[in-house]
């Protein structure tokens, strides 16, 4: 394994790490309630950002480009946390009711659908291979355009 890679993991690992030791600080220390003021902006932008990611994975898809894969991972994560705030800022009764549904009945589902999606796109007969992408150099060599990525 190169040298960069194992610095960029352990670098990755160690910020991890350090994240775990902050959720301690905030669940010591943030007030139970607090007044937003941008609240509006942050779910509009939220859902906005799930319907770009929902388009974009359905084109890429039809296209049957392999980076949908990416797309739908990163809509999963979308959803899943639409899902997760939308549950715990909502008012007990008909708010709680209509945030559960949402989440059990639309946000989840979508999520384990970009999920599995993102997961095949990771398997060979599911997308085009990097051999299927391999181009002619000046030379007439095919060249893997994925090796030059590592």
């Amino acid at each position: 394994m190169p040298s960069f890679t194992r610095r960029l993991g352990s670098a990755l690992v160690c910020c991890g790490v350090a994240l775990v030791l902050w959720l301690v600080v905030l669940a010591t220390s943030l007030p139970a309630a607090a007044r937003v003021s941008h609240w509006p902006a942050l779910w509009v932008g939220l859902d906005a950002l799930e319907a770009l990611g929902l388009a974009a994975t359905g084109v890429l898809l039809l296209r049957r480009d392999p980076r949908r894969g990416l797309t739908a991972a990163a809509t999963a994560a979308l959803l899943v946390v639409d899902a997760w705030f939308d549950v715990l800022t909502s008012l007990p009764g008909i708010e709680l009711a209509t945030a559960l549904t949402m989440a059990l009945g639309v946000e989840l589902p979508l999520a384990t659908l970009c999920v599995v999606l993102a997961v095949r796109a990771l398997q060979p007969h599911h997308c085009r291979c990097a051999g299927d992408l391999r181009r002619p150099d000046q030379r007439g060599v095919h060249v893997d355009p994925w090796r030059s990525v590592q």
